[in-house]
């Protein structure tokens, strides 16, 4: 992790841009996305890119962008190349919604509603008790059978099964239990 100027750390963070794009006009938008994502590539701590196709014609296209920190983000998105890219595709598309995400909001993150993440110390009671619980768990069912294993393959073997359930199984779950709680209404 880097520090940002405000003192703050800064992970990884991943942009996940909606766009319209222009009906008839759809194979032109790949190309020039692919250009993006290739300029987007020559900058610092860029880490990957994606292009999400919609499921029917006409409906919203989804491009993700994952860059190492804030400031490397930024650098792209104030880049005169970025600019210049987003100038050459006004008849091509208009962006419709960007999300950013830092870290555990896509553990919370429900479907069809674009809501911002809920405050920090939500996440963090509602990923302790379900990371606890998982891994009270665990060790009750495969201390037994695995305790003879060396520690840090019992340790690698249970964070990885504990993360797995968290991710596809529980989150998923547990945001939509607690969504009242998690994002209120005003």
């Amino acid at each position: 992790m880097s520090t940002g100027a405000d003192g703050a750390r800064s992970g990884p963070v991943t942009v996940t841009i909606e766009r319209s794009v222009t009906p008839g006009r759809e194979e032109a938008f790949e190309a020039w996305a692919d250009e993006l994502t290739q300029a987007a590539a020559r900058f610092a701590g860029f880490l990957g890119a994606g292009l999400l196709r919609p499921a029917a014609p006409g409906e919203r296209w989804h491009v993700v962008f994952r860059f190492s920190s804030r400031e490397c983000l930024q650098a792209w998105e104030d880049s005169a190349v970025r600019n210049d890219l987003l100038g050459q595709a006004s008849g091509l598309m208009s962006t419709t919604a960007v999300r950013r995400f830092t870290g555990l909001e896509t553990w919370f993150s429900l479907p069809g509603r674009s809501e911002q993440a809920p405050p920090r110390w939500k996440m963090f009671v509602v990923s302790v008790a379900g990371i606890y619980l998982l891994q009270l768990l665990f060790h009750v069912v495969t201390d037994p059978s695995i305790e003879s294993w060396p520690l840090a393959l019992r340790v690698a073997v249970l964070a990885g099964c504990v993360t797995a359930l968290m991710t596809w199984v529980v989150m998923p779950r547990v945001a939509r239990l607690l969504a009242r709680w998690l994002y209120p209404q005003p």
